[in-house]
C-alpha cells in the first residue's frame, strides 16, 4: 500500500471532511520553493505551506543550526530554568518589535500565542484590581482553534459546535477603505459604553487571513489604536500570518505610528520548520504580574516551552530575514504582485484584487454562495494541483503566499494558470 492509502487507514487531518475528501497526497520531500510527492510529481507551494514557510524547503542553513542544537541540548523545563537559545532570541526579537516591548513568553503555535495574550490582558486588570473582562474584535476575525482564540474569532462554521462554550466578545467592523469611518465610530462608541469594563481590542493587523485575506489600510487602524490608548484600552496584534516581512516589513505593525501593547508571534517564526509560538508585551504589563502574592503569577506554559531546537530554527530564520537578499526578494515578489494586480483589476470574472507585501488575493465572482464552503473551491484548488500548483483557496477567494525563494519564472508560470483557469469559466 502507498503511503496515501496507508494514511487514510491511520489518520485525522485538520479541516476535513474525510468521508467526501480526495487520499491525501503524499510529500516525500521539498526543496526551496517545491514539493515532491511519492510519484514524483513535483508542486510550487504558493501558500508556504499555511503561510509558516519563508525561506524555501529543506533550508540547509536552517536545517543546520537544528542539527548543531540537537547535538547539544533537545529540551529543558523552561520553568527554574533557561538557555542561550531562548535568550538569545528574545533578546533579538525584541530589537525588531516596538521599543516598549520588553518581555517575551514562549508558547507553542498562533492559537497558544493569541491565548497567553488574552490571559495577560485579562489578567492585567485583575492583578491590577479591576475587573475589566470587555473584549473587542473584528467581524470576521479568526484567531485559532483553541477556546480562548475561538471565543475572539468570529461565530461561524468553525465555531459553531462550542458556541455555548465561548465567552462573550463584542465585534466592530474592520477599517476596509469603504467604511472606514464607521468602523472607528463603532470602536468609539463602543468603548464609551463601556468605560469600566473594556480590558483589550485584539486585531489582525492589515491583512485578516482565515476570513479570505480581507485587507485594510493602516492610516485606519492606527485612528483605532490612538483612540484606545486614550481611552487605556489594551491593543493585541494578531501578527502570527502578518510578521516577519509578508505584509512588505518586518511587522505589520511597523506600519503603524500608534503600537500595541502585546504581539503575537508563529507560523514564519522558526522559518516552517519547528512548532513554537511566543507573546511580547510591553514592561508595564509585565510589571503587573510582580507581586510578593504568589496569586498574581500568569499561570501558564506548555511542556514544549521554548524548545532549544526551535529557538534555533528561529534563529537561523533570523539570520536570513535580516539579511539584504531576502528583502530584496520581498520587495521583487511585491512588485511582481503589483504588476499581476493592475493586470488583473479589470477583470470580469475577479472582484477586489487586493496586495500588500508578498499576499495577493482576488474574489472570483460567482452568483452562488461566496463562503468558505463555496463549492468552486475545490475546484480551484483541483485545477492548480493538476498544474503543478498548490493553492489552498478561500472558499471563492483564491490567493498567493509563497516563499521568498520563489523565483520570477515559477511566478509568471502562477500568472499564466490564474488567467487560463480564468478563461475556462467563460
Amino acid at each position: 500500500m502507498d503511503l496515501s492509502g496507508r494514511d487514510r487507514q491511520s489518520i485525522w487531518h485538520p479541516f476535513t471532511q474525510a468521508q467526501t475528501a480526495d487520499p491525501s497526497i503524499a510529500i516525500v520531500r521539498g526543496e526551496g520553493a517545491y514539493l515532491f510527492d511519492e510519484d514524483g510529481k513535483r508542486y510550487i507551494d504558493a501558500v508556504s505551506s499555511w503561510w509558516v514557510n519563508l525561506h524555501g524547503h529543506a533550508h540547509p542553513y536552517i536545517a543546520g543550526k537544528i542539527s548543531e542544537q540537537a547535538r547539544k541540548l533537545e529540551h529543558v523545563i523552561f520553568a527554574g530554568f533557561t538557555h542561550e537559545p531562548a535568550v538569545v532570541l528574545s533578546e533579538r526579537l525584541l530589537k525588531h518589535l516596538p521599543v516598549h516591548h520588553k518581555k517575551i513568553f514562549f508558547s507553542d503555535n498562533g492559537s497558544t500565542a493569541v491565548e497567553v495574550a488574552l490571559k495577560m490582558a485579562i489578567q492585567y486588570w485583575f492583578n491590577r484590581g479591576e475587573k475589566r473582562n470587555t473584549i473587542l474584535a473584528f467581524n470576521n476575525a479568526y484567531h485559532g482553534d483553541t477556546f480562548g482564540s475561538m471565543s475572539v474569532s468570529e461565530r461561524g462554521s468553525f465555531t459553531k459546535p462550542f458556541h455555548d462554550f465561548l465567552f462573550d466578545v463584542i465585534y466592530i467592523d474592520a477599517p476596509t477603505p469603504q467604511n472606514e469611518d464607521r468602523a472607528i465610530a463603532q470602536l468609539e462608541s463602543t468603548i464609551e459604553n463601556h468605560p469600566l469594563s473594556m480590558a483589550s481590542f485584539i486585531f489582525e493587523p492589515l491583512v485578516q487571513g482565515a476570513s479570505g485575506m480581507l485587507m485594510h489600510n493602516p492610516e485606519a487602524l492606527n485612528r483605532m489604536l490612538t483612540v484606545c490608548k486614550e481611552h487605556g484600552v489594551l491593543t493585541i496584534a494578531d501578527e502570527v500570518m502578518t510578521g516577519f516581512g509578508r505584509t512588505g516589513k518586518f511587522f505589520a505593525t511597523d506600519y503603524l505610528s500608534e503600537k500595541p501593547d502585546i504581539i503575537c508571534l508563529s507560523k514564519g517564526l522558526t522559518g516552517g520548520f519547528m512548532p513554537m509560538g511566543v507573546t511580547s508585551c510591553t514592561d508595564d504589563i509585565f510589571k503587573a504580574f510582580l507581586s510578593t502574592d504568589k496569586m498574581k503569577t500568569l499561570f501558564h506554559g506548555h511542556s514544549y516551552t521554548a524548545n532549544p531546537l526551535g529557538c534555533s530554527s528561529a534563529l537561523a530564520s533570523l539570520d536570513l530575514m535580516e539579511k539584504e537578499e531576502t528583502w530584496q526578494a520581498i520587495d521583487r515578489i511585491g512588485r511582481k504582485h503589483l504588476q499581476f494586480r493592475m493586470e488583473m483589476t479589470a477583470h470580469d470574472r475577479l472582484r477586489d484584487v487586493r496586495q500588500r507585501g508578498t499576499i495577493l488575493a482576488m474574489d472570483l465572482v460567482t452568483g452562488h454562495d461566496s463562503s468558505y464552503f463555496n463549492n468552486l473551491r475545490d475546484l480551484i484548488y483541483n485545477f492548480f494541483l493538476e498544474k503543478g500548483i498548490l493553492m489552498r483557496p478561500l472558499g471563492n477567494v483564491m490567493y498567493l503566499f509563497p516563499p521568498y525563494c520563489i523565483s520570477d519564472d515559477d511566478l509568471d508560470y502562477i500568472y499564466r494558470c490564474i488567467k487560463e483557469f480564468l478563461s475556462s469559466l467563460k
